[in-house]
């Protein structure tokens, strides 16, 4: 699943038995699952406030398993063993405890990562009496709960102060990261820009490997020859082409390097993973998916003639489907004015070439376009001190706005600066800062700044026919 922002699996299969171990696997829900689990690592009667800490634990403990396909990456057939010497107990057909189940279906959608991170953390855990670990400490969670300690302080005293708890996340039937068709030279997309983002930082521990100069999505010579040498290193046919084999043996050397299925992981960053497609956009749908495809569409049609420009409403209306038919046409797409993956992969790349085009240094008099990735709590970037400037900004006509110091960290002040202003923009008020909040922050800026309506869409001396 290293290819987006995680999910919750709708389901998980375990191996009643070691990995390598002849033993039968069992497909069950992922709620079931979790509720299995803490009836058989904890207590029923232990602290609330212990049992919370202890299933956040376990629900993060197994979403990391799958996140990094931690064992499907070396070729098993299940996501997770039922064995506490590799992962977490799980008893086929045991009872379940009925204020455990409870719990759990509160929170069996909610994980555990560390701010700025994507990935959910690998919240390694033991009793704490006969086996102690470097995690969390199961007896000792009922000793700071009797202290009075809420099930975040808890966590926080055995992962640190910098995690978070991600609340309500999507869920989904999980599928295996693999697009199912073998990407060589000419295939495009996002599945290319996953494996080029991995190579690169694999190369940072394996040197013989070439930095690919472009992480674009566009499969290039380039890219091919990083292949052919990383299947070279690691033992696989050497075709240049990612396979099904080659591709899950990136993911593993990845998942190593960064070690992501450690306590200590160097963690992913949401700037490492490519925009993700979510769904088809049609005509008539209105939210903010829509709003954001109008906002890549304006920018590409200030700078390419033939590609319809449009007002950004959030509404697919008949402008919209205009400009995507006509971005279709210049992009030999199927001119359907339907927004499928294909013309979305299209659309983001024409967007990020034209963004990336753009100095950060010339930001306070060119408003800049969205870099291309969220921008939230724990990161540090050019863009956020970028995004900071632009909030102090519009605080002197607008106070409900608080300003900000422009340091480039995206903490708490920055977070909250930008949920006022989603929340005085009537935009979704989660603190993160995508296309649609960027747009509106960067509008509002040059509207202020420079005069109603100039937009950040071209800046003077770019254009492309």
């Amino acid at each position: 699943m290293l290819t987006g922002e995680p999910f919750i699996p709708s389901a998980i299969t375990v191996h009643l038995g070691a990995p390598d171990e002849a033993a039968p696997n069992v497909t069950v829900s992922y709620p079931d699952y979790i509720k299995n689990v803490a009836s058989s690592e904890i207590f029923p009667t232990w602290d609330e406030a212990a049992l919370r800490a202890n299933i956040y634990a376990i629900t993060s403990f197994a979403l990391n398993r799958i996140y990094t396909e931690w064992y499907r990456s070396r070729g098993y057939d299940f996501d997770i063993t039922a064995v506490t010497q590799y992962d977490q107990k799980y008893i086929e057909g045991r009872q379940i405890y009925d204020n455990i189940a409870t719990i759990v279906d509160e929170l069996f959608d909610d994980y555990v990562r560390r701010q700025g991170r994507v990935e959910p953390l690998f919240t390694a855990f033991c009793n704490g009496t006969t086996v102690t670990c470097d995690g969390l400490s199961q007896w000792g969670t009922v000793r700071l709960a009797r202290q009075g300690f809420v099930p975040y302080e808890i966590l926080q005293y055995y992962y640190g102060d910098d995690i978070e708890i991600v609340k309500n996340a999507p869920v989904r039937s999980n599928t295996m990261s693999y697009p199912g068709y073998v990407l060589s030279a000419g295939s495009s997309g996002m599945g290319v820009q996953t494996i080029q983002i991995q190579l690169n930082r694999i190369s940072r521990n394996y040197p013989a490997i070439p930095k690919i100069p472009s992480a674009s999505g566009e499969y290039d010579a380039a890219t091919e020859d990083t292949v052919r040498v990383f299947q070279q290193v690691f033992d696989l046919p050497q075709t240049g082409a990612v396979d099904k084999a080659t591709w899950y043996r990136i993911a593993y050397i990845y998942t190593s390097v960064k070690r992501l299925a450690e306590l200590d992981s160097e963690g992913i960053t949401l700037d490492e993973l490519p925009l993700q497609f979510e769904e088809n956009l049609t005509p008539s749908m209105v939210n903010e998916q829509v709003r954001g495809l109008q906002y890549f569409l304006a920018v590409i049609g200030a700078y390419y003639e033939s590609v319809e420009p449009l007002e950004i409403t959030g509404t697919f209306d008949a402008q919209t489907e205009r400009s995507v038919r006509s971005f279709q046409r210049v992009y030999g797409l199927p001119v359907t004015g339907v927004v499928d993956e294909a013309t979305w992969d299209d659309i983001y790349r024409a967007y990020a070439g034209i963004a990336a085009s753009l100095p950060v240094e010339d930001a306070e008099w060119i408003p800049l376009l969205y870099p291309g990735f969220v921008l939230q709590e724990g990161l540090t970037s050019e863009y956020v001190r970028v995004l900071q400037q632009y909030l102090t900004y519009i605080h002197q006509s607008i106070p409900s706005i608080p300003e900000v110091r422009d340091t480039g960290y995206f903490g708490p002040v920055t977070k909250s600066a930008v949920t006022s202003f989603q929340r005085w923009a009537g935009l979704t008020p989660n603190g993160a800062v995508g296309a649609v909040t960027w747009d509106g922050i960067a509008g509002l800026y040059s509207d202020l700044r420079f005069g109603y309506e100039k937009r950040p869409y071209q800046a003077p001396g770019y254009t492309i026919r």
